[in-house]
Parts: structure tokens; C-alpha cells; sequence
């Protein structure tokens, strides 16, 4: 009686290892890029935020504070990538909060983000469009 042989061949094992690698080449980019996109919509959810506290602060005291009343908590966004910089005019009128890259986010091609008292949103050192970086 012949006895049949147990286990897989070479080419079955290197046939998985192929079809493994291709799904890899093609999940992982996406799924960097899902970890991007969150991360830029903490980073707006921060600016938004402290324009939120900065119009209230602008109520109570007539004016935006200056850039040492800006609380530490808001200089930061929870995952630590990005830093939030807040930059008033002289007479406390105006400002820009700006959003920037720090850690695994510094290379992101939307770049940092900004918002101005009137709610101007806008990128710095972006290859995109301010629609499509701020609206996804």
C-alpha cells in the first residue's frame, strides 16, 4: 500500500507568501493613511477648540488674551502630534492658532493646519488643498 504524503510543497508555501505580500503592499499604505486622517481630524478638533476658548476668554474680557494667557492644556493635542501655537495681534483684535506636525505626523502632506479669529481656515507647507484637508 503507497503511503500519501503529508504537508504542503514548496511552490504551495511560496504561492501563500506571494498573495500575503501583495494584500501587505496594498493594506498597509492604506492603513497608514487612515492613521493619518484621524490623527489630522484631532488636530483640527484642538484648533477648533481653542477658538472656542479664545472667543470666550475675547467675551469676558473685551479682547483676545495674549499668547501667555493661552493655557497649556490646548497647546497640544492628546496624541502629541501636533502642537497647537497661538499667535494674537498687538491690540488682542485678531489671531491665528496653527496646528503643527510634530512626531510621526511631520511628514503628512496636508501639511499644518491654521484658523484666524473669523474662522479662515488655510495649510502651511501643504501639497494639498485646504478642502480637501480640512473637510476630510
Amino acid at each position: 500500500m503507497a503511503r500519501k504524503p503529508k504537508g504542503f510543497t514548496l511552490i504551495e508555501v511560496m504561492v501563500v507568501v506571494v498573495i500575503v505580500g501583495i494584500l501587505a503592499a496594498i493594506a498597509y499604505p492604506n492603513y497608514q493613511e487612515y492613521i493619518q486622517r484621524g490623527r489630522r481630524a484631532e488636530a483640527r478638533t484642538g484648533l477648533l477648540q481653542a477658538a472656542q476658548w479664545l472667543e470666550r476668554a475675547a467675551t469676558a474680557m473685551g479682547r483676545y488674551p495674549q499668547a501667555e494667557g493661552f493655557p497649556s492644556s490646548m497647546q497640544s493635542v492628546p496624541s502629541g502630534t501636533y502642537g497647537i501655537g497661538y499667535a494674537p495681534n498687538d491690540t488682542g483684535s485678531t489671531y491665528t492658532l496653527t496646528a503643527s506636525r510634530q512626531g510621526p505626523q511631520r511628514h503628512d502632506r496636508c501639511g499644518d493646519f491654521t484658523l484666524t479669529e473669523n474662522g479662515q481656515k488655510g495649510l502651511k507647507d501643504s501639497t494639498q488643498t485646504v478642502e480637501l484637508c480640512w473637510n476630510r
